[in-house]
């Protein structure tokens, strides 16, 4: 056990994880899921918060089997390792909101920081602008760090309180087995289904599902997190986790030149618009936002699965983010930004400075 839990947490471990992580991406794209978008966690929150009701945005409504899969993948693999420590009590309400203000950043670009790489590795050029736009952001919450940004310790909790989140994610699966999409409707007893549009592309349930709990297993053994990569590169010179990123590019790259969807250029690139100026700002937001909560929101569900309860205070910001982004127009659309975007990435910004400069412990 000792032996595979060093290889993972090593150069190794992280390469092959971020190679897997890159090839499945691709094949989920293959099997059905929307172009460049084989895993996006933001996405798929939002394909969530559709499906429950939370918007009525009819292309975007689907309970993705690959999110569920993250937390109960690497709720397994917590327990079968001995790292599921139940622990919360830093700053939910600030979590909460920085989860909302990422959500609503990454859907002003259209992803999360791993569509951003799956975006690059299928050609797509507006993946550029995110790109900077997130090193920026992470950029500027390093800022923060050198000065004493803290949200505070965390404090132990019972084992009850750490089954909470993946018991939450369980009763979700239970919902999607039971409710299962209905041929022609949008409807299925309390859960939506999209008939067109990105929600309705989608691999087979239990082949998602499968990916899902691996992808989870593999990224807690690792510890896996595309901000932390960018994040420990700058602020640390660190390369381990950017190992695990730049691998995650060249196996989805490599997959993709493979299957036929590698399609260079910057127009007609799948859910994705040619705004350069808010691809670059909408992903600066979501990675200021990561970089203040600690970590990207795969991380984010991951850390969820471990009992880590400020983690899933985040990730039920973004849904509750993803709520607000498709009912007030905050979200882009393959045509540009929303009608209200601009306004939404501004305030989210502030609202992430003024987090950041409230929390600031000590002047290092």
């Amino acid at each position: 056990m000792e032996i595979r839990k060093n290889f993972f947490a090593g150069t190794a471990g992280i390469v092959i994880v971020g190679a897997i992580i890159g090839v499945l991406a691709s094949l989920l794209q293959k099997l059905g899921n929307p172009g460049n978008m084989g895993i996006c966690v933001a996405c798929f929150d939002r394909d969530i918060a559709g499906a429950l009701g939370l918007h009525r945005a009819e292309v975007v409504q689907y309970l993705r089997p690959e999110i569920l899969g993250f937390v109960l993948g690497s709720f397994l693999a917590a327990l079968a390792f001995g790292e599921f420590k139940p622990r919360s009590g830093s700053a939910p309400l600030a979590r909460f909101i920085l989860g909302m203000c990422a959500m609503i950043g990454a859907l002003v670009f259209l992803g999360c920081p791993w569509r951003v790489v799956l975006r690059l590795a299928g050609g797509d050029g507006n993946a550029l602008f995110g790109l900077l736009g997130l090193v920026s952001g992470i950029g500027l919450g390093v800022v923060f760090f050198r000065q004493g940004y803290s949200l505070g310790k965390t404090t132990r909790q019972t084992f009850g309180f750490g089954l909470l989140m993946p018991m939450l994610v369980a009763g979700l699966l239970a919902l999607r087995l039971i409710f299962d999409q209905v041929s022609g409707e949008p409807r299925s007893g309390i859960l939506f289904y999209s008939l067109k549009g990105p929600g309705a592309q989608h691999a087979a349930l239990f082949i998602s599902l499968g990916i899902g709990l691996l992808v989870g297993i593999i990224a807690q053994r690792s510890r896996f997190c595309t901000m932390g990569a960018i994040r420990d590169m700058i602020l640390f010179r660190h390369t381990h986790l950017l190992t695990g990123f730049l691998f995650l590019l060249l196996f989805a790259f490599i997959t993709n030149l493979y299957l036929g969807q590698f399609h260079p250029g910057f127009t007609g690139q799948p859910v994705a618009h040619t705004q350069s100026f808010w691809n670059f700002a909408g992903m600066l937001v979501a990675g200021f936002a990561f970089a203040l909560a600690g970590g990207c929101p795969g991380r984010q569900l991951f850390m969820s699965g471990e009992g880590d309860g400020d983690a899933a205070i985040f990730v039920l910001g973004m849904l509750t983010g993803a709520a607000f982004a498709h009912n007030w127009g905050l979200a882009s659309t393959p045509t540009g930004i929303g009608p209200h975007g601009v306004g939404a990435v501004v305030a989210c910004l502030l609202v992430c400075l003024f987090i950041g400069l409230t929390n600031i412990r000590k002047i290092a």
